[in-house]
């Protein structure tokens, strides 16, 4: 071939952007590992049993501008109708400051879950916001940093009633009728395995004389639309020990009175509407809310303040050792993911309206549904309620005309039954909306008025219309939401925060298990597209047939890159993959008859959300012993499934381990466990390691769910939005979950796990983007990349920091654990003083004590280049020589740069400086130090103190004064 015309077919491959080492790092790092090649690494490495019998097949790999037309013409397909469905999701208008400076900025986007809380000031900040916003509106005192959607935080909500369950009631749970379908059924879900019997009826009908329910969940305003006071309901539950929760609206919340003064004990729903696009479902964040009493039994995370060593105020995550997932089988929860990316556009957009633009838009909101039921009512038709802040029911002689007519205007409506519509308006809508549905409601024939007309005769009767239930109490009264009012001072405001944390942006963040990898702009760009973010998730499929294709191409390409025959994209989380895939194999022994079977074996090195996960889905959880090298020990194993043969359900099993290596024996583990009739699980937190070298679906499981946000580039957000499909073999197929609404799952399938259909449906393109422009050859070559990373790292520290488990040739897996349990005799120092001091030399630390106390879990991934990996080395060499001047008696165990870390520049600016190091050794204690210095926003902080006293919103206004 000439030079011309090698020059018309070459292109920069999309691998070479994704992967950090070139060809000549990857040559020097094999030579000090001792190997002449990539593949004799892996061959070593990877036990040769599980390797995949063919190559992996998911295509050739384009370009990024190809894969953007591609993915583009996709999505072309879906039509974007004005929907007025409402069900819990509205269309709103995302500011563009926050679009541009949240939503699409890396250095909001990137960011790893504030363990790390010195490094996290500003996300944890705007968490903060969140939850005083949430309080607020609420009523409520103790309001969470968000949930994963309303359906799965109702869920939530019925636990935490049965955590605090009235002597005198019994096991059944009231759900009223008019709740959102999708939220009836994911509490459905959740309940049958705890054994909870839910009675779904009319609240007017509920009098507590007889069986009483030991949680009520109501909606406010109902899901058709009317408001009904709820107070004389509620003081009838308490009288008699039932908690009551509330699923509610936020932008209803501004103008009706707030579960909280209605006695409500616990608040829910989404905060959607709040900035966050559609997004054909997801993802979005879910509040949660609840009074002091049950702040100990609040679902997922907490942010709280509490101060640092210094005495300044500072801000991390409270009651942070009570996080569910780590309370294990003890846990009524498997919360281990949030919506933080969310949840922070969410907290932003009532930052930059405040108080009076939030009672603006539902105001305006209002006045348009008023003036909509003026006109439907002047037009011949009945109101189902007189009642209403949004949404109205509309009742007509014929139903399907009416949406006819709407499908002909390109409107969508909700259909309720056959002679029944709903109409929800939101922050988008106009009059001109208004007048274009009640055109679909006279079913084309002529009108004797125009909406406008209609404007001079609506009366200011607000309080009727919202039933006597009109809100008084101020709300958003702290300056946060009372400052930032041009664009200029928000744009500050938003940069400011993200000045005050530690972002993929600025290092390398080498959390073991967690996949720090590149997330690229490209495939990041889809997400703003209106294609994408502004399809409503209950449109009819006619009209979403671009997101119907894109998810057939992502779960044919997942399938291929796991060896599994059916995928499910509903999980939003990895802890929701797991449960679902549990659900799955519960769902399979019930078809069988064989309902005894409920034991699941978990080794002691599982993820803290598999024992979780198996007690939500009614399963025993029974722990299997590992040996000195942290695999699971054969004969334990095989003896437990022995004892629990007959009942024997499942094992959950992490791949490679939740040590960081790859195990020789999972195929004869994966055969005792199917000798004694049982399923297998894999968590697939680890598959990043398997990619196109392994197919889990060839050499056992059964089962495992697909961490996308970490094997597949959808971003951390600061610990959230994820995604956690499950891939499973074909017998267990038909159980995969189900939607009341739109028609997923198999043909007996189990219950939603998830709000909306396909869960969080608007970032599943940066997935399908990342497999489209690596292509086969380039996926698998990052798995390699990131093995070779990880045993890079590992001999570089070996001989500074053991090292704690190898697999086959001394190697690890893509993660190695280095261990420091035995410094602290002689030094005094504590993994945490590593991590801290990590921070003076611009790091975020690797994962802190797990899965084994006192150890560090490293994690390069495949996108960081030999000079990052060194400079980590560097760093972790050079703090060891810090604890060796300690154990030498050369600095004081009370005052030297460990238990002093991290240093902020405040620190180092005071004009007093008694300690016996200097300056420079605390703030640049290596030279490249000085060209990319992090300043970490506050000193160490005091854990216990914020955990005594715990402040969870913002200080009040009068702090201020």
């Amino acid at each position: 071939m000439t030079k011309l015309a090698e020059a018309l077919v070459r292109s920069t491959p999309f691998e070479s952007r994704h992967l950090g080492p070139n060809a000549s790092e990857m040559e020097q790092m094999l030579k000090a590992l001792g190997y002449p090649s990539l593949d004799k690494l892996i061959d070593t490495a990877v036990p040769a049993g599980i390797r995949a019998k063919k190559p992996l097949a998911t295509g050739a790999a384009l370009g990024e501008h190809e894969a953007l037309a591609k993915l583009k013409t996709v999505m072309a397909k879906n039509k974007l109708y004005r929907s007025f469905i409402g069900m819990g999701y509205y269309d709103c208008l995302t500011p563009p400051v926050i679009q541009r400076n949240v939503l699409e900025n890396p250095g909001w986007y990137t960011q790893y879950t504030p363990y790390q809380a010195e490094i996290a000031q500003g996300r944890l900040e705007a968490l903060l916001n969140y939850q005083t916003m949430v309080s607020d509106l609420t009523g409520l005192l103790v309001a969470n940093a968000s949930l994963l959607d309303e359906a799965t935080a109702a869920a939530e909500a019925m636990n935490l009633c049965l955590g605090s369950k009235g002597a005198n009631t019994t096991d059944i749970f009231f759900i009223a009728d008019d709740c959102h379908p999708q939220t009836i059924a994911c509490v459905k879900t959740r309940a049958e395995p705890l054994g909870i019997e839910v009675v779904v009826g009319k609240p007017s009908k509920l009098t507590f004389d007889q069986q009483v329910p030991f949680g009520v969940l109501l909606q406010y305003p109902t899901s058709l639309g009317s408001v009904e006071n709820y107070e004389k309901l509620i003081k009838d539950a308490h009288a008699k020990g039932s908690l009551v929760c509330v699923a509610t609206d936020l932008l209803a919340l501004a103008l009706l009175k707030s579960p909280g003064e209605i006695g409500a004990d616990v608040a829910l729903g989404s905060a959607q509407r709040f900035g966050v696009p559609l997004g054909f479902g997801g993802p979005h964040a879910a509040f949660f809310a609840t009074k002091d009493d049950f702040k100990r039994k609040i679902p997922g995370r907490i942010i709280g303040l509490s101060k640092d060593v210094q005495g300044r105020p500072a801000l991390r995550m409270a009651l942070q050792t009570r996080e569910q997932h780590i309370r294990r089988d003890k846990a009524t929860s498997n919360i281990c993911t949030s919506q933080v990316l969310l949840a922070i556009m969410s907290s932003m957009y009532a930052v930059f309206h405040g108080p009076q633009g939030i009672k603006q838009i539902a105001e305006r909101t209002h006045a348009l549904t008023a003036l909509f039921a003026k006109g439907v009512e002047k037009l011949g038709h009945k109101l189902s309620s007189a009642t209403f802040f949004d949404t109205v029911t509309v009742e007509v002689a014929d139903a399907g005309a009416v949406h006819n007519t709407a499908n002909s205007l390109k409107i969508n409506l909700r259909p309720v039954d056959a002679k029944r519509i709903g109409v929800s308006f939101d922050e988008r809508s106009s009059v001109q909306d208004v007048e274009d549905v009640l055109s679909a409601f006279a079913a084309g024939k002529p009108r004797a008025f125009k909406a406008q007309d209609l404007v001079a005769e609506l009366k200011d009767d607000v309080g009727a219309r919202l039933g006597g239930m009109q809100r008084t109490a101020p709300y958003l009264t702290h300056p946060v939401f009372n400052t930032h009012r041009s664009e200029t001072q928000m744009l500050r405001y938003i940069r400011s925060l993200e000045a005050k944390d530690l972002s993929l942006t600025r290092t390398m963040i080498p959390l073991g298990s967690c996949t720090m990898k590149l997330n690229a702009t490209a495939e990041l760009f889809p997400v703003t597209w209106p294609e994408v973010n502004s399809l409503h998730p209950f449109v009819p499929p006619e009209q979403a047939q671009g997101y119907a294709e894109l998810t057939t191409e992502l779960e044919r390409l997942l399938a291929a890159c796991t060896g599994f025959d059916k995928i499910s994209l509903q999980p939003n989380s990895g802890a929701q993959g797991e449960y679902a895939g549990l659900l799955v194999i519960r769902k399979f022994f019930q078809a069988k008859g064989q309902h005894n079977r409920n034991i699941c074996l978990i080794p002691k090195s599982a993820h803290g959300t598999n024992p979780a996960s198996a007690v939500m889905a009614g399963m025993k959880v029974v722990v299997v012993d590992c040996d000195e090298r942290g695999n699971v020990r054969l004969d334990d194993l095989t003896k437990k499934a022995e004892e629990h043969s007959a009942d024997l359900a499942a094992l959950m099993v992490t791949y490679p381990s939740t040590h960081g290596v790859f195990e020789d024996g999972i195929i004869r583990i994966c055969e005792v466990i199917h000798k004694h009739g049982g399923q297998v699980y894999m968590d697939g937190a680890n598959l990043n390691a398997q990619v196109g070298l392994c197919k889990p679906g060839e050499f056992g499981p059964d089962v495992c769910h697909i961490n996308l946000h970490k094997t597949f580039c959808i971003p951390h957000g600061g610990g959230g939005p994820g995604m956690g499909p499950i891939g499973v073999k074909s017998h267990l197929a038909p159980y995969l979950p189900g939607h009341p609404v739109v028609k997923t799952g198999g043909d007996q399938a189990t219950g939603p796990v998830s709000a909306a259909p396909w869960g969080s449906a608007s970032i599943l393109p940066i997935s399908l983007m990342y497999i489209w422009m690596m292509g086969d050859q380039g996926l698998t070559k990052a798995t390699k990349t990131a093995i070779l990373n990880a045993n890079y790292i590992a001999k570089k520290l070996h001989p500074h920091f053991p090292v704690l488990y190898r697999g086959n040739g001394e190697l690890v897996a893509h993660e190695c654990i280095v261990d420091l349990r035995h410094l602290k005799a002689k030094s005094g120092v504590e993994v945490e003083d590593v991590a801290k001091r990590l921070m003076d030399y611009g790091f975020h630390a690797p994962t802190v004590s797990f899965p084994v106390a006192g150890t560090l879990m490293i994690e390069p991934t495949e996108s960081e280049d030999l000079g990052e990996l060194d400079r980590f080395c560097e760093a972790m060499i050079s703090i060891r020589q810090e604890i060796k001047a300690l154990e030498d008696g050369l600095m004081p165990k009370d005052d030297n740069p460990l238990v002093n870390a991290p240093h902020t520049a405040e620190v180092l600016a005071a004009a007093d400086w008694k300690h016996p190091y200097s300056r420079e050794t605390a703030a640049f204690p290596k030279p490249w130090v000085k060209a990319h210095k992090f300043w970490p926003a506050v000193s160490r902080i005091d854990q216990a103190f914020g955990d005594r006293n715990l402040v969870c919103i913002c200080a009040p206004i009068e702090d201020y004064v």
